[in-house]
């Protein structure tokens, strides 16, 4: 299943957006510093999911993370995992 990511940690204060084929194998990954000690998410071990977006496939997994990150905003972050319909809405505008 593949599909877009926000993780949170408490210790930063931040989120991480990303995606993955195997999202539980992904988290593991980003706890241990497996991608080195410069990537942006060895700063923290706390990592939790609070959204996954399932995607049809990955160009729209990707256009999905784009434009997630584009908005630059915690607080829209915040909204879409407070809100289910935000994430219908994103997911049907980045439908193929």
């Amino acid at each position: 299943m593949i599909g877009c990511y926000l993780i949170y940690s408490d210790t930063l204060k931040r989120f991480y957006i990303g995606i993955s084929h195997d999202l539980i194998a992904r988290i593991e990954k980003h706890k241990v510093n497996f991608y080195g000690k410069n990537h942006f998410t060895s700063k923290a071990n706390d990592w939790k999911v609070e959204l996954f977006i399932e995607c049809e496939n990955f160009a729209q997994a990707v256009r999905i993370e784009r434009h997630i990150k584009s908005m630059k905003s915690s607080k829209y972050n915040q909204n879409l995992i407070n809100y289910p319909e935000l994430v219908q809405k994103i997911k049907d505008r980045f439908k193929e």
